[in-house]
């Protein structure tokens, strides 16, 4: 019988990340994801922990997130619409759409989650039928779909992307699910009120958990990159000696570009937090001992990273513990000064992958009963430390209620549970309780421990190579002198948009064809972006989908170096 009397730490560590998906020229968003997740997941997250008052959480918010959850503040206070999707949510005769936008209208108002997102609502699902009839017909079958079709289609892909304690403090949606077609303009534009009044919320809601002691909000590098590939390609081959990498044997200037993404965040965390933040959880969780080094010297206090970079960094340095030894306690990495967390990546999976399979109380009881075991196992002397991290945003359209069942019973679960002691890693760095040093660092990230997600295949290093090129352009016209300094500025902001890790995650087979696509546009658009506020001609490289064949590796970036000359 398990010893439930034992005490445990729990780090709930809630990352919340999108790329920037605006065109730096019109300003348009390209995909609405920001605007959708902040009225599903960062207002339900929000809701969570203010229902529950004795949890406390770490929350992760990437500056590049948060300059566009104000950009659509600032979008609903002018009432200037530059997301394309919400601006035909109140368009005014969808009868006269032209094709670009019904085409918009039926690429986009499906992409959610069928089984729980669409199938439990009898009008969504008939309307997914009658596209799937339509478009089966060939030719124009999809034009006997009319406005009040789309009229429909549009509320409902807003409505099933509202979060469930959205839904139960505006009875506007719930009035709208109940009436289920037919929807007006005055319909649509109520819902698009509801919509600007959640998100606009979504963000003093956070300061205020913040305020009071409850959350700690860490941060992450400005864009998102990808820190130890940053430093060094070769960081890939410490996991991977084989792996193939891009034609630059590293990118160039890429510690300067990286102390620039650290910079900007400190400086983004202490405009709307008030503070720098004492911690920062990188990118994918990738580390590398040169990365935190440079944390350590911005003053940075803490990271985090997978337990598969833990035992990697163990086994490198010669040292063979049991898994419950080395991995709930928190790590001083070298001489950096920095304290590292390790993810428990079974606990974490659990919630991210499984889960979402279980009933809502079932799942909390067994999260619970994980956490009395690990308490259990641990050393006598030591209170373990248990860090569960990942995406606030991502797991909970997989869930029925968009995960509200099991997030309130896991928290009401806390709560009450006599040992069990919900913390922050501020607070675990400040009691020095049971901190060992981890002499070597492997460089990896919290995806099987390695850096095979970013770099290492034929379409990823086809991206660091248009990068890297795109990237020795932009140092000669720095050099140059031409450019003002709010020319320079823009010009390294767009950088700092390529640079991010989330063009190359989704690079790959295992992802869906039409979401790789998507970002295969985006990215070659903001590095033809790039090119442009450098007053060049984008390559024609560009032109071309990295996804797709036709473009060799060996021959990318010579055709680039062609066509700028």
């Amino acid at each position: 019988m398990t010893d439930t009397t034992r005490p445990l730490e729990l780090v709930l560590l809630w990352h919340m990340h999108q790329p920037d998906f605006r065109d730096s020229a019109s300003g348009e968003f390209r995909l609405p994801w920001v605007y959708l997740h902040a009225i599903k997941d960062y207002a339900d997250m929000a809701a969570h922990l203010e229902r529950h008052p004795r949890v406390r959480a770490v929350v992760n918010f990437v500056p590049v997130l948060l300059d566009q959850i104000e950009d659509y503040e600032r979008q609903f206070a002018t009432g200037e619409l530059r997301d394309p999707l919400l601006a035909l949510l109140v368009h005014p005769d969808l009868d006269q759409l032209d094709a670009a936008g019904r085409e918009l209208l039926f690429d986009r108002c499906f992409r959610a989650n069928h089984s729980k997102m669409i199938e439990p609502f009898p009008a969504y699902r008939r309307l997914l039928e009658y596209f799937r009839f339509s478009e089966a017909q060939g030719g124009p079958g999809l034009d006997y779909l009319s406005g009040r079709y789309l009229a429909d289609l549009v509320t409902w892909y807003h409505l099933a992307w509202t979060g469930e304690t959205v839904r139960r403090e505006h009875a506007l949606v719930v009035e709208l699910m109940t009436k289920g077609a037919n929807f007006t303009l005055a319909d649509r534009q109520a819902l698009l009120g509801v919509i600007g009044d959640v998100l606009r919320g979504v963000m003093p809601r956070w300061r205020a958990l913040a305020d009071r002691g409850q959350v700690e909000v860490s941060s992450t590098p400005q864009y998102h990159p990808i820190g130890p590939l940053m430093l060094d390609f070769a960081a890939a081959h410490e996991t991977d000696p084989t792996a193939p990498l891009p034609r630059f044997a590293r990118y160039p200037g890429g510690r300067e570009r990286l102390a620039r993404h650290i910079g900007w965040a400190l400086e983004s965390h202490a405009g709307r937090f008030g503070h720098a933040p004492a911690g920062l959880w990188p990118a994918e969780g990738a580390v590398s001992g040169p990365f935190v080094d440079m944390l350590g010297r911005e003053g940075l206090r803490w990271t985090g990273s997978g337990e598969a970079v833990l035992a990697a960094s163990l086994t490198a340095s010669g040292k063979s513990l049991p898994r419950e030894e080395f991995l709930y306690r928190p790590w001083l990495i070298g001489d950096s000064g920095v304290t590292g967390f390790f993810r428990d990546d079974r606990l974490s999976d659990r919630i991210g992958f499984e889960y979402s399979k279980w009933h809502g109380r079932d799942a909390a009881a067994d999260f619970i009963k994980q956490l009395e075991h690990i308490a259990a196992a641990a050393p006598a002397d030591e209170v373990p430390v248990v860090s569960v991290i990942l995406d606030g945003e991502n797991a909970w359209e997989y869930y029925p209620y968009n995960g509200f069942y099991f997030l309130d019973d896991l928290y009401a679960s806390l709560e009450a549970h006599a040992t069990i002691r919900t913390t922050t890693c501020s607070d675990v760095v400040a009691s020095g309780a049971h901190r060992q040093r981890l002499d070597h660092l492997v460089a990896g990230s919290w995806v099987y421990g390695n850096l095979a997600t970013w770099i290492g295949s034929r379409d990823k290093n086809v991206a660091w190579d248009l990068l890297c090129e795109a990237k020795g352009r932009y140092d000669l016209v720095m050099a140059s002198g031409r450019l003002s300094e709010s020319e320079r500025e823009a010009a390294s902001r767009q950088l700092g948009v390529c640079e991010g890790s989330d063009w190359c995650w989704w690079f790959g087979d295992y992802n869906p064809p039409e979401s790789v696509r998507s970002m295969d546009d985006v990215y070659r658009a903001s590095l033809a972006r790039l090119y442009e506020l450098l007053a060049l001609a984008p390559p024609e490289v560009l032109s071309q989908p990295i996804s797709v064949g036709g473009v060799r590796l060996g021959d990318t970036v010579g055709a680039m170096r062609r066509s700028t000359t």
